[in-house]
């Protein structure tokens, strides 16, 4: 795979994964959308078929990593560092890019982001916290805890990736994309609950820059202050999903 094969397909990917993932937490999350309330399955569902549209999508360029967790856990097994910065630098870039694809997409619904006043005597509708549907927030803020909920997390999600590689057969028949966006549903389901499952340090941080500055009404805080635990989590994670699989298999 070239270089710029790579780039462009970890864009892509990331793009749409993103778009779908930070799309069902709006779906969910922002006050005029249908979809509004409608729970933590269908938002572990939505990122899992995030993850199966972009890595089918970004398979044929670049394998579709879409995260550098998963990079790095290869790339500290198989000892190839070459291509890592090509990998990161596009998925970064398509995080971004989906994040304002899924701004666009709700742009009214962030638009109406506002409070009323004036409606019913003694009452009023507060603005919904829009942090949530681009990046990551801890349920409980505890900074160890949360790490730790990181790194198990992405642990979970990179070393099985891994051992995929070893069923024979099952990239090419084409379900291993399948299988990874299951497992993305099963972290959701089971170990989602603290954090939110960044378990991908683009997933969180691009979306983050974005939403910064989005010109979102009552936005509230991108709280900078955290952003460093669902990077380093997951990163500390993969490298060791990746030590593991060398010493192990």
């Amino acid at each position: 795979m070239s270089n710029g094969d790579i780039f462009v397909g970890e864009i892509i990917g990331t793009a749409i994964l993103i778009l779908f993932g930070a799309g069902v937490c709006a779906a969910v999350t922002l006050r005029y959308s249908k979809a509004r309330a409608s729970g933590w399955v269908v938002i572990a569902f939505g990122w899992g078929f995030g993850v199966l549209a972009g890595a089918y999508t970004a398979a044929p360029l670049s394998g579709g990593h879409l995260n550098p967790a998963v990079t790095l856990g290869i790339a500290v097994d198989t000892g190839e560092w070459g291509k890592v910065w090509v990998y990161v630098l596009g998925q970064f870039v398509g995080a971004m890019i989906g994040a304002v694809l899924c701004y666009l997409t709700y742009f009214a619904q962030f638009q109406a982001n506002v409070r009323k006043t004036g409606t019913t005597e003694g009452t009023a509708d507060e603005p919904v916290p829009t942090l949530g549907i681009f990046s990551t927030v801890p349920e409980i803020r505890h900074p160890v805890a949360n790490l730790v909920t990181e790194i198990i997390a992405t642990v979970g999600l990179v070393l099985p990736i891994l051992a995929f590689g070893l069923t024979e057969g099952l990239g090419e028949s084409g379900t291993l994309v399948l299988i990874v966006s299951l497992l993305v549903v099963g972290i959701g389901l089971s170990l989602g609950g603290p954090t939110g499952y960044a378990i991908n340090p683009t997933r969180d941080l691009g979306p983050r820059i974005v939403h910064t500055f989005l010109p979102i009404p009552n936005k509230g805080t991108s709280d900078w202050g955290y952003a460093w635990i669902p990077v380093a989590g997951p990163l500390i994670g993969g490298a060791l999903a990746g030590l593991v699989y060398n010493l192990a298999f």
